[in-house]
């Protein structure tokens, strides 16, 4: 089955203040219960906004991002499918 990608949005106040350590310590924990979920689902990068991250995963579905965030501990406020993808060559596709 292949892997879609998914954007997580993560309610966390004041996460955009956290210390390098703290953030650190964040990523070990994602990667442990990675780990634990096995190559279902797999994290590609965050963003860290002042009061929120926005997560992007590839996993075979929402209900394993769902089991990440509650064996982590860090809330899946909202989970968004992305469906396409368009970047600044987007319109030279076909030239």
């Amino acid at each position: 089955m292949p892997m879609r990608k998914f954007i997580i949005e993560r309610d966390i106040p004041a996460v955009g203040s956290f210390e390098r350590e703290q953030l650190k310590g964040a990523a070990a924990k994602s990667n442990e219960v990675l780990s634990q979920l096995g190559p279902d689902i797999q994290w590609q990068e965050s963003y860290v906004a002042a009061d929120k991250t926005f997560c992007v995963y590839l996993a075979k579905d929402e209900a394993i991002i769902r089991k990440h965030a509650e064996i982590s501990g860090f809330p899946a406020t909202k989970i968004t499918e992305v469906r396409k993808m368009i970047d600044p060559t987007t319109e030279r596709d076909g030239a």
